[in-house]
């Protein structure tokens, strides 16, 4: 365990003198391990930098970070550039670790050990303070999802299950329509079903559970059928209760006329 410790140790002490030489050659005055914090760069009356140093970027890192906002408003973390920034940039948890530090208010900085003094670091972020910007099309397509949605089917942090949408209720919906009369057109489960999109949902056919059998007639697949019963606690109840309708003559149910 002692082994590992002072390795670990020994590999974050590598970037203190990029860092130091990176400052200096800014005009900052740098000193190490200042009351905890890593390195320390004055310059004038300005805030002091403050750099937190680690060979890889997590957690413990950015809780450091934070911690030393206390004390300034210009934090860095420091991470070994092991690859170039441009490509760092592009690795999905690069692109993430840049969004997670100007949320916080952080800069990031990439140390390429092995470079001439001064021009080891990349500066990927500057610490400024996080405004952000508000999605208007997201948040109104969040908004509008929660509104079409009936009831509440899902069970939140669930991973691996099919997400009950308002776009699955929708088919569902169909599906049930489908199931009771066999065959409908777009027209009728628009109207029936509650189902605005219907058209584009049997056109598409995301889930396979519809088929085609004339133009402008549908009907149900197996699958769709399967559908139904896995998804039965998401269906609308009224659907299925609603079986005696009218024919196109006006006319009750045949069954019903029989009697």
């Amino acid at each position: 365990m002692a082994a590992k410790t002072k390795k670990k140790q020994t590999a974050e002490r590598e970037l203190y003198a990029p860092v130091k030489a990176f400052l200096e050659k800014q005009g900052y005055q740098v000193k190490g391990e200042v009351r905890g914090c890593d390195v320390v760069g004055l310059r004038g009356d300005e805030p002091p930098a403050i750099v937190e140093l680690k060979r890889k970027f997590n957690l413990d890192l950015v809780l450091q970070g934070v911690d030393r906002l206390a004390l300034s408003d210009r934090v860095y973390l420091a991470v070994d550039g092991a690859t170039s920034r441009g490509a760092w940039r592009q690795r999905p948890d690069g692109r993430a670790a840049k969004k997670l530090c100007r949320m916080l208010g952080l800069g990031l900085l990439l140390v390429h050990l092995g470079r001439a003094a001064g021009q080891g670091v990349d500066v990927v972020l500057d610490p400024v303070p996080y405004t952000p910007r508000k999605n208007k099309r997201r948040a109104a397509m969040l908004l509008g999802e929660h509104q079409r949605r009936v009831g509440d089917h899902n069970t939140g942090g669930v991973t691996r299950v099919g997400i009950v949408t308002a776009y699955r209720q929708e088919a569902l919906r169909c599906a049930q329509i489908l199931r009771r009369d066999r065959q409908a057109s777009p027209a009728t489960l628009r109207q029936h079903a509650n189902a605005p999109k219907a058209a584009g949902i049997l056109r598409d056919d995301v889930y396979g559970w519809f088929q085609r059998i004339e133009r402008g007639v549908y009907a149900l697949t197996p699958k769709g059928e399967k559908a139904l019963v896995a998804y039965k606690h998401a269906l609308d109840p009224g659907l299925e209760k609603s079986r005696a309708r009218k024919t196109p003559e006006g006319t009750a149910d045949a069954d019903k006329q029989r009697q």
